[in-house]
């Protein structure tokens, strides 16, 4: 049998600089140290009436969670969510209306 060691390997600073860094297995936003999983998926909002107050519910725990403040911010992550149906039909007129304004979104009027 082998003896152990007592000798370790001294490290220089250069490969200390140089050596690879591992990936971060985390997965987080790095702007507000939230993780990115904390509201689980919400899907699409089709218009389903049935549907809507869950969605509603879990889609403002999403903007809460990721910190979305600001009225043309929480207006444009719902819209990304509509799809299909009424929902996405009333996406693209409201899409079109913010190409052609150049103001503030009010929030209260959106909801």
């Amino acid at each position: 049998m082998e003896e152990a060691s007592n000798e370790y390997k001294q490290t220089t600073t250069e490969e200390i600089l140089t050596a690879p860094v591992p990936a971060v297995a985390m997965n987080e936003n790095i702007q507000t140290g939230i993780p990115k999983n904390m509201v689980l998926d919400l899907g699409w909002f089709d218009g389903n009436q049935i549907k809507f107050k869950d969605w509603w519910k879990v889609m403002r725990l999403f903007l809460k969670s990721n910190r979305v403040m600001e009225a043309d911010n929480r207006i444009m992550a719902i819209l990304a969510y509509f799809r299909g149906g009424v929902a996405g039909i009333y996406a693209q007129r409201k899409l079109n209306e913010l190409d052609k304004e150049t103001g503030t979104q009010d929030w209260e009027d959106f909801v």
